[in-house]
């Protein structure tokens, strides 16, 4: 023991990796000190109390040394961290950016909101009448096939919603009038995922009902739109179509900005892409949802804004916005 004494008295403890080799010799449960007091057993019972003396010295006078040691140490970590200089310039860190679909819905809203259009939001999960059913699509109607469906519950139908015209059926039914609203919002369909479609996407739908709402205000305010977005040059052609919930109804083609009008998969080889449908309200969604069909009447539009995102920046593949790869999300600001 008197060699271990000289030998403790002699270390150099500085590193906490020195201090903890010390603990595991001295302190250990394998250690010095433990391996002493297991001799005991071999000492003669008339001096065992003398020997446990000498024992119990030798045992915090090791303990001892650890705990200076230890408390050295930790003035040091602590002068150590009181050196650091915090005035110096922090690591760099790199700016983000807004995801190109936020992008494009910004500017459509500014543009909107300048005809005087108010934003409305609307719940993602929907039931059945607000909808299908109060927008002129009863159960077993054939228009309903055009919108293969998410259901999460059925009798009664819960499901996400196909498009956010349900949020135009909730403005309309709390009956304040005249309306002039933009909608905003993610909507859900049980399509194919391809460079076209998603099962997922974006869209943004208007509706103005007031009275003397005619169909030239209709195409006005969309040409209007088209040009503040894609630019003064822009084709533009309407061409009949059928959705249930207006009539007339008409779809907007614009020349296909990615091709020039040459041809390509995303105009499918046309030069023109449709970006939305639009009409005059139904009389009969105006009735389903309490307004008098007779005193007022309104138009309604919709767009899918991935497919405007793709016009803009010339995109010719639609899951690159959901695949959340940062080399492509880097371009755009």
């Amino acid at each position: 023991m008197e060699a271990y004494r000289k030998e403790i008295e002699g270390l150099e403890i500085v590193t906490p990796q020195q201090l903890e080799e010390y603990r595991i010799k001295f302190l250990g449960t394998k250690g010095i000190v433990k391996s002493l007091f297991g001799e005991m057993k071999n000492v003669p019972n008339e001096r065992k109390k003398e020997f446990g003396q000498v024992l119990n010295d030798f045992k915090q006078f090791a303990e001892t040394k650890y705990e200076t040691a230890k408390e050295q140490s930790a003035g040091n970590g602590q002068q150590a961290v009181e050196e650091i200089d915090l005035s110096l310039p922090g690591d760099a860190m790199q700016t983000g950016s807004r995801h190109p679909i936020n992008l494009v819905r910004k500017r459509i809203l500014d543009i909107f909101n300048r005809l005087g259009f108010a934003v409305a939001d609307g719940p993602e999960i929907e039931d059945d009448w607000h909808n299908f059913t109060s927008l002129n699509l009863p159960e077993h109607h054939p228009a309903r096939d055009m919108q293969d469906t998410f259901y999460i519950h059925q009798n009664p139908d819960w499901l996400l919603r196909t498009h956010t015209s349900n949020v135009q059926t909730r403005e309309m039914e709390k009956g304040k009038l005249p309306i002039r609203i933009i909608c905003p919002g993610r909507v859900y369909r049980n399509e194919t995922i391809s460079a076209r479609a998603h099962c997922f996407f974006h869209q943004v739908e208007g509706l103005y009902i007031d009275e003397h709402v005619s169909f030239a205000d209709l195409k006005q305010t969309l040409y209007f739109f088209v040009q503040e977005l894609f630019g003064k040059d822009v084709k533009v052609r309407f061409r009949p179509s059928y959705f249930p919930f207006t009539e007339p109804s008409a779809e907007m083609d614009i020349s296909c900005l990615i091709c020039g009008g040459d041809g390509c998969r995303v105009c499918k080889h046309t030069g023109w892409v449709e970006i939305l449908g639009c009409g005059m309200v139904h009389p009969k969604v105006l009735e389903n949802c309490g307004i008098d069909s007779n005193k007022y009447t309104g138009y309604a539009f919709g767009m899918g804004i991935e497919r405007i995102a793709m016009l803009l920046y010339q995109i010719n593949d639609l899951r690159l916005f959901s695949e959340n790869d940062v080399r492509f999300l880097r371009q755009f600001v």
